[in-house]
């Protein structure tokens, strides 16, 4: 069914986040039946009663929220019969609307996927593009939905951040340029197994017209490149924070430089900027974090894909502010550094972040909703950092075993859930105190894990923890 077809169709849009309502708003101005569902909502009909009923037998398309795994029933009887089921970044690439400055085709696409450093990067690609004179938007996963900024003729290019989940039910998408920043376990109780994790982040890859940008460190990401079936004359070009090669991007000393896109790449590299340039995302000890480096580089490859001039990406990583709970330091008291770093919600993230700081000078809070994860390779690559630990959370057994095994001499306190609403409260007063027995130390909110237990988003989290900080006497 193509996106032209849509007038008249009756299409099913399964969960009404905020995707769903813009594709549910979309779909009705191009003519389309609209029917939602939703199993949160008591204004329209949940999934069981449509189920139940005879409607899926006149639906000619699925709409599904991304957070509907293909599991769910309404998605597993849509797939079923056979009716094609889109996510709505599926439905959002078949309705591009022309650009209003009379350029041939719709906005291209760069887009950007990886277990951690999505926002990260789509954001300092976004600030690349907007240096160059575009007309940009960073949407997707997280900021305007896609479906929306894609119907928009006023944008030049989009930079998209595309989740698993986003990117399972879409199957036509042509990306002008597409990165997979790294591929570590998570959101395994959707996807199944990490095997079919990784394959639906290399979704991303496919059709791709200009290049596919690949973490050399990673080699997940490699094998996902090279498995992709790609638009003829596109290119692989890996990312690394060690000196490139060529067809590769990366640092020589303290300069980004490229060796992937230049002209002259066979004999000389680029300039592309300094650490200078990523100076205002330093941690408390003036290091630009090392996986921040590797997220500018991937975002200036993206960049550069689309024709971006070299000194665009200066200008832009240079214009990019630290993004809200994401290595943020928040105070600094008594020489303890307070850093949120609350979007880090899987090990992976985790093991990073705490990667960020000397040995033996973290006091680290962690815990939340594990699912279904474990944490023995995050504790035992990472132990060496930590002197002591604080845990939340009520499901705080995988951490804490974890912990026993592998650092049994770091000291750890709990924080029983009790009351949730003075649980970040209780562990900052518990980090301060284990802070003041040693000069020097940061207190660092890295959890590992969701934050659905407790608080109502990554975001919320983050925030208590920072009015906690504030509210130390």
């Amino acid at each position: 069914m193509a996106g032209q077809d849509l007038d008249g169709a009756r299409v099913v849009v399964a969960g009404l986040g905020v995707s769903g309502r813009a594709a549910a708003d979309v779909l009705a101005s191009v003519g389309a039946r609209v029917v939602p569902v939703d199993d949160a909502s008591g204004d329209v009909i949940s999934s069981a009663e449509y189920l139940a009923g005879t409607g899926l037998d006149r639906a000619d398309l699925v709409v599904a929220s991304p957070g509907l795994p293909p599991h769910h029933p309404l998605v597993a009887a849509a797939l079923g019969r056979g009716l094609p089921v889109w996510s709505e970044v599926e439905l959002a690439w078949r309705l591009r609307a022309p650009r209003a400055d009379g350029v041939d085709g719709p906005a291209p696409w760069l887009a950007v996927t990886g277990t951690n450093g999505k926002t990260t990067t789509v954001g300092m690609l976004d600030a690349i593009l907007q240096a160059a004179g575009r007309r940009s938007a960073a949407v997707g996963n997280v900021g305007t939905p896609v479906v929306l900024a894609a119907t928009d003729p006023s944008y030049d290019v989009l930079a998209v951040e595309l989740s698993s989940f986003q990117l399972h039910f879409t199957h036509s998408m042509s990306a002008q340029a597409s990165a997979v920043l790294n591929v570590a376990a998570d959101h395994l109780d959707w996807h199944g197994d990490l095997e079919q994790y990784a394959a639906d982040k290399g979704r991303i890859y496919e059709r791709a017209q200009v290049a596919c940008i690949y973490n050399l460190a990673d080699p997940r990401t490699t094998a996902l490149v090279e498995q992709a079936e790609v638009v003829d004359g596109a290119v692989a070009v890996g990312f690394t924070t060690g000196t490139p090669l060529v067809g590769q991007v990366g640092m020589v000393e303290d300069v980004l430089v490229d060796r992937g896109f230049a002209r002259l790449r066979h004999t000389h590299a680029a300039e592309l900027g300094t650490l200078a340039d990523l100076a205002q995302l330093a941690g408390p000890d003036g290091t630009v974090p090392r996986h921040v480096v590797a997220d500018a580089l991937a975002a200036a490859s993206l960049a550069l894909a689309h024709g971006v001039e070299p000194s665009a990406v200066r200008d832009g990583l240079r214009s990019f502010g630290p993004t809200a709970h994401r290595i943020e330091t928040v105070a600094v008291r008594d020489g303890v550094a307070w850093v949120d770093d609350s979007k880090a919600t899987n090990a992976h993230a985790a093991a990073a972040s705490l990667g960020a700081f000397d040995p033996g000078s973290v006091v680290w809070i962690a815990g939340g909703l594990a699912k279904g994860a474990r944490f023995d390779e995050l504790v035992a690559s990472r132990a060496d950092r930590l002197r002591a630990v604080v845990l939340i959370g009520v499901d705080r057994e995988p951490l804490r075993d974890a912990l026993a095994r592998h650092a049994p001499d770091v000291p750890v306190v709990e924080v029983e859930p009790g009351e949730t609403g003075t649980v970040m409260t209780r562990a900052v007063h518990e980090a301060a105190r284990l802070a003041a027995q040693a000069p020097g130390a940061t207190v660092l909110l890295a959890p590992a894990s969701a934050s659905m237990d407790q608080f109502a988003s990554y975001a919320a989290r983050g925030s208590e923890f920072t009015a906690a900080v504030r509210a130390l006497a």
